[in-house]
């Protein structure tokens, strides 16, 4: 395959691609032979990152529950293999315990793959790639893609050791729960201390079943009403992402139908989640960072929480005034807020978590890995914990200003070099507000611009996409009414810019 091909599969720090027919023009191109020769080039990319020769590594392969899944992990374990390299074979996984194989000292792989689209549609599917340092960047990808071209596909075995990596997995969890519930010594003892606890899991079909038959139903949580447990890559209920609204109404539903005390809803592969109340109330986007930020802050006072650039200014109060936390609203993209969070730990400012409105949350006590699972622990032990006081776990964010009105456009952007038109677009954007004198708070990523006046209150965004020609436009109002005001600046801001449409 042609390096320009290839390059087209590279999506941020991720390989995505069509892997199968099923949807009308979309042709595939995310084929075995494209992961076979990934898969060798990413053998050479790991050799030398390692200073290991490639005979000596031993990198493991998991996938969720695409229907593609199967077929690109034997493509790529064949690669693997016929470059020398060591293959484990960890069948149905999630990307965080792909992750956490280089980690465990039962396995401590050199590298792995997980075979994942995240909760894209059911003909795609991707790759995830990690090394000891954690998930792989931008230009590593960049780099594995370009030693890709002109490989042949090579027929290594496609057959495995086997290991059974989501229960090693597991049980790390298990012991994280137990050792977290905080509650009189008889108690601890208990072989199981979620008994009494009523919690309901939506897999959405990907590789999340495990969290309830492997540890909450091991530990004594009543999980009738769970649902959608079963693998199946077809996706036949619902789309696999906590951010769907079919998908939020699904686990609301199922919370309030069974009367359980928290409600856990997780994205194909695990690496991202949302929670919901037991009155149906959905904990995603602000109120889910708000949530975690709250359980760890009284183990890290006076820390810096990182978040993506759309996240609320009622957020901001919850984190600053509430909590005695900071706020640093950082850029969209998982691995940027990761990063971030570790930039600033390496600087001495203690920075406990860097999480994304989508659901993504990295711990930098869990390797700043974005663990859906490890995010869903610490909810559980903590609505343990709060049961315990006689408390509930709505009450770690119930002085979180309530979401009242907010919107999204997103802009086009009709010409060819995309970018610098956004740019362009950006620095007029920011230069009429400033001639109107709006308030301007510090943004990394776009034109944020704060409106604290008696006529409105709220805010807005203008950025770029990461990786589209699109220029999204985040409004929110704080009041009834405000949110259309505030959009009206917007668009008058926007005026006479011929190459944008909506």
């Amino acid at each position: 395959m042609k390096s320009k091909e290839l390059l087209k599969l590279q999506n941020g720090s991720d390989i995505r691609g069509v892997a199968c027919e099923g949807i009308e023009g979309e042709n595939v191109n995310l084929t075995p032979l494209a992961s076979n020769i990934i898969a060798q080039s990413f053998a050479s990319w790991l050799s030398k990152k390692c200073g290991k020769s490639v005979e000596s590594l031993t990198v493991g392969i998991g996938r969720d529950s695409r229907i593609t899944g199967e077929a690109l992990a034997k493509a790529a374990m064949a690669g693997l293999s016929s470059c020398g390299v060591k293959v484990v074979d960890c069948g149905m996984a999630t990307t965080p315990a792909m992750f956490m194989s280089i980690v465990f000292p039962e396995t401590k792989f050199d590298g792995s793959i997980m075979i994942t689209a995240s909760h894209l549609p059911f003909n795609r599917n991707g790759l995830k790639f990690f090394d000891n340092d954690g998930g792989l960047e931008h230009e590593d990808i960049t780099a594995i893609l370009e030693g890709a071209a002109g490989l042949t596909e090579k027929s290594g075995t496609s057959e495995a050791q086997k290991f059974d990596l989501i229960s090693l997995y597991a049980n790390h969890l298990v012991k994280t729960i137990r050792n977290g519930i905080k509650t009189d010594i008889e108690q601890s003892r208990n072989e199981k201390p979620l008994s009494g606890l009523k919690i309901v899991v939506d897999a959405g079909n990907g590789a999340g079943g495990f969290f309830v038959s492997k540890i909450l139903d091991l530990l004594g949580a009543d999980t009738k009403g769970s649902q959608f447990l079963e693998p199946d890559g077809m996706f036949p209920n619902h789309i696999p992402n906590p951010e769907n609204a079919k998908a939020m109404e699904a686990i609301q539903s199922a919370v309030l139908k069974n009367k359980a005390d928290l409600g856990l809803i997780f994205d194909t592969d695990v690496d991202r989640m949302s929670a919901v109340l037991p009155d149906g109330t959905e904990v995603n986007r602000d109120a889910i960072i708000a949530l975690v930020a709250a359980i760890l802050a009284p183990e890290y006072p006076n820390s810096t929480i990182i978040t993506d650039s759309v996240t609320s200014d009622r957020l901001t109060r919850f984190l600053e005034k509430e909590l005695g936390l900071k706020h640093h609203c950082f850029k969209r993209g998982y691995k940027n807020v990761i990063n971030e969070c570790k930039r600033l730990n390496k600087e001495g400012i203690v920075s406990p978590l860097a999480m994304e409105t989508s659901g993504h949350g990295a711990l930098k006590d869990n390797f700043y890995l974005d663990d859906g699972a490890f995010l869903a622990v610490k909810i559980v032990i903590a609505l343990a914990n709060a049961k315990a006081q006689g408390k509930a776990l709505a009450s770690l964010i119930e002085k979180l200003d309530p979401l009242v009105e907010a919107q999204e456009i997103r802009y086009k952007i009709n010409c060819e070099d995309f970018g610098s038109y956004g740019d362009k677009v950006l620095e007029e954007f920011k230069a009429r507000a400033e001639k109107a004198g709006m308030i301007m708070p510090k943004s990394y990523e776009g034109v944020r611009i704060s409106f604290q006046s008696e006529d409105k209150k709220g805010w807005l965004l203008l950025r770029k996409s990461l990786h589209d020609p699109v220029m999204p436009l985040n409004v929110e109002g704080e009041r009834p009414g405000d949110a259309k005001k505030i959009l009206q600046v917007a668009q008058e801001l926007l005026a006479r810019f011929d190459k944008l449409s909506k």
